[in-house]
């Protein structure tokens, strides 16, 4: 199967994409859960970031072969997931939901994904996908009784045993504590530095920040942004941003704050914390320590208050954007 045509330049999609939607959508009755979106991923680590409900998990069930696009193509590892079996085969799946036989042992279970994916040797690669996982092949409890952090890192074991060229992930960094999601993250781009395309859905942009640097922004079943993330990210810069800022003298820093030009509002919280508005988020980064040294002031935090999702998705697709 050929790709799919360029929606513009003969630039696109890249020729070594390896995950390519043109103009896809997909609706369940009246709900229109992805629209005309065309995206083009290339090997090593990229995020496909959106909150809850934005058509995200329909996306890669489109890209898996999960399900047909209702309009557009798909390619994905040199075919068409749906009727390619090769192309298919190259493609490791972790889905949200969590769909492991909960009575069965860890290796039971990555074994059975072992010999579905037709391996010769089913057990050494079952311990290896494991293995990647930091989880003991060898543990006797059944996976029922496992936390959701660690039925998410069998899952990614499943999906990995026949060691794919494409792997697409829906959240599955969550459950996971602040080690196991630094040492997936490591993993992931491991598997990225070795030419493997790894696509990773996330509401959390933390994450997306430490997944990698292009970005793939959907909201309400469309395509938003694409990118790089500071490309992205630096989209807020232009647009008014509120910070936390914690230290031991917040009155007097407060009123030297209103005086700059760049804040266009000031609200002190407490003796030690205030909260700002700004529409020049460098500036008043720069201008904050100045400001605190000048007076002697302990700063002690500055926190940014509008950098989450939600503010990025405001931003991007609000109104007139």
């Amino acid at each position: 199967m050929s790709l799919p045509p360029a929606p513009a330049a003969s630039a696109w999609p890249p020729s070594d994409a390896t995950i390519v939607a043109y103009d896809v959508s997909k609706s369940f009755g009246s709900l229109v859960a992805v629209s005309s979106v065309s995206i083009a991923v290339q090997p090593g680590v990229s995020a496909l970031l959106g909150p809850n409900g934005a058509g995200k998990s329909t996306l890669l069930r489109m890209l898996s072969g999960q399900i047909r696009p209702a309009s557009g193509k798909v390619w994905v590892a040199g075919g068409d997931p749906r009727a390619d079996a090769e192309a298919r085969n190259r493609i490791g799946l972790v889905p949200q939901q969590d769909g492991v036989f909960e009575r069965e042992k860890a290796l039971d279970v990555v074994r059975l994904a072992a010999i579905l994916s037709q391996l010769d040797n089913v057990e050494e690669r079952a311990r290896w996908a494991l293995g990647l996982v930091e989880l003991d092949p060898d543990m006797t409890r059944p996976v029922g009784a496992f936390s959701k952090g660690m039925r998410q890192r069998v899952k990614i074991a499943q999906a990995l045993v026949h060691d794919p060229l494409v792997l697409m992930m829906d959240e599955p960094l969550n459950g996971l504590d602040p080690r196991q999601r630094k040492q997936m993250i490591s993993l992931f781009h491991e598997l990225g530095n070795r030419g493997k395309t790894v696509l990773v859905s996330s509401h959390v942009l933390e994450e997306v920040e430490r997944l990698g640097s292009h970005v793939i922004v959907i909201s309400k079943g469309r395509l938003a942004a694409q990118g790089d993330f500071r490309g992205i990210r630096g989209l807020m810069d232009n647009q008014p941003l509120r910070f936390r800022i914690v230290c031991d003298k917040a009155r007097l820093v407060a009123a030297q704050l209103v005086a700059q030009s760049t804040v266009i509002g000031c609200n002190v919280e407490s003796d030690t914390q205030i909260e700002i508005t700004t529409a020049d988020a460098r500036t008043f980064r720069r201008s904050i320590a100045a400001i605190c040294r000048e007076h002697d002031a302990r700063l002690e935090e500055i926190a940014p208050l509008d950098e989450d999702l939600e503010s990025v998705f405001r931003y991007l697709v609000g109104a007139g954007g």
